[in-house]
């Protein structure tokens, strides 16, 4: 065969282009995954799983196959997902057995606090205004730290200015745990991590503590740059 022929039926530039395009989508939709596309996520949380059941969805999925849960994936009545993304953080150095007795060990401190404030109570109304569930205190404090917007620097004309910009959901939760370990971490070496996290929580349930005030801090000096906000869309 002539080098002409072998030439022809090679492919085409552009062939080979569309199909390379074709295996870096499929890449990116499965990225380092031993699973097939068609392999759906685990349901572990048990509202999620009575939804599933009351919508009909569930009897649908009962052939198709279902990847492997994870090890930090359960039913357990005592798992909070926000505590376990909590926990992640405290690590350091893959010791997450350690970081997980940390923050048990600061709920049961805001445990013992909590009844001997309800103990201490005289009335039945006083009482019933102390919460005593960490998992709910730990959730408020959250909710109390999340900032609502940050600053970004833009350049315009030469010049880098402080924008503000609203924040999403997934950035204001990270800002809010980031916050309140490292005001953990600042506080007297005297006292230990679990006990300084403990008064750090129960602060910012009740909407006060240095980890609401850094949030204050921010709105603060997003409200002075407000005047650059147009730079945004600029």
């Amino acid at each position: 065969m002539s080098l002409s022929g072998v030439l022809r039926k090679l492919p085409s530039f552009n062939a080979i282009h569309c199909h390379l395009n074709f295996v870096g989508r499929i890449a990116r939709q499965q990225p380092y995954s031993m699973y097939q596309p068609f392999v759906k996520e685990p349901t572990y949380n048990i509202e999620k799983l009575e939804q599933l059941i009351e919508s009909g969805e569930a009897k649908k999925r009962e052939f198709v196959p279902v990847k492997a849960a994870r090890s930090d994936q359960n039913v357990s009545v005592f798992h909070d997902e926000l505590t376990s993304k909590f926990i992640n953080m405290v690590m350091e150095k893959g010791h997450k057995e350690i970081a997980t007795k940390l923050v048990e060990t600061a709920y049961m401190k805001i445990k013992q606090m909590q009844l001997a404030k309800y103990y201490k109570a005289t009335t039945d109304a006083e009482r019933a205004e102390i919460e005593l569930n960490p998992i709910v205190i730990f959730h408020k404090a959250l909710e109390n730290c999340k900032p609502v917007l940050q600053l970004t620097p833009i350049k315009r004309g030469g010049a880098t200015y402080q924008v503000p910009i609203p924040i999403t959901e997934n950035r204001a939760r990270f800002l809010a745990m980031k916050w309140m370990i490292l005001e953990s971490r600042e506080k007297e070496r005297k006292v230990h991590f679990p006990e300084r996290l403990a008064y750090e929580l129960l602060d910012a349930f009740n909407n006060t503590g240095k980890v609401v005030k850094r949030k204050q801090d921010l709105h603060k000096q997003c409200e002075t740059n407000r005047a650059y906000a147009h730079y945004r869309w600029g």
